[in-house]
């Protein structure tokens, strides 16, 4: 089993940056693929990136694709989501995931741990 804890949300101007990070708790993190998703009031949960096992391959849907980069350092315990060139569509609550046996899955049933959620506000 594993816990995990986000931070790093906050409110950020169009335009700006914003890192993500996810702690996670337990000896085996490395053996989870790992996942970000967020969701607006009234919307679905989203896919945003997902990371395998070792870090070595990386998904986006193309919402963010050349702006959003998930990283994770094993060592650690953690997972990283650098967010470029916010737009006020970006706003949301967005979550660490992790999953026992998908890698890259878009779907979020697929997840098997989730975290709290931090809030992503972006301004215009």
């Amino acid at each position: 089993q594993v816990q995990l804890v986000e931070s790093g949300g906050g409110l950020v101007q169009a335009g700006g940056s914003l890192r993500l990070s996810c702690s996670a708790s337990g000896r085996t993190f490395s053996s989870y693929a790992m996942g970000w998703f967020r969701q607006a009031p009234g919307k679905e949960r989203e896919f945003v990136a997902a990371i395998n096992w070792r870090g070595g391959s990386t998904y986006y849907p193309d919402s963010v694709k050349g702006r959003f980069t998930i990283s994770r350092d094993n060592a650690r315990n953690m997972v990283y989501l650098q967010m470029n060139s916010l737009k006020p569509e970006d706003t949301a609550i967005y979550y660490c995931a992790a999953s026992n046996y998908y890698s890259g899955s878009y779907h979020y049933t697929n997840y098997d741990y989730w975290g709290q959620g931090t809030q992503v506000t972006v301004s215009s």
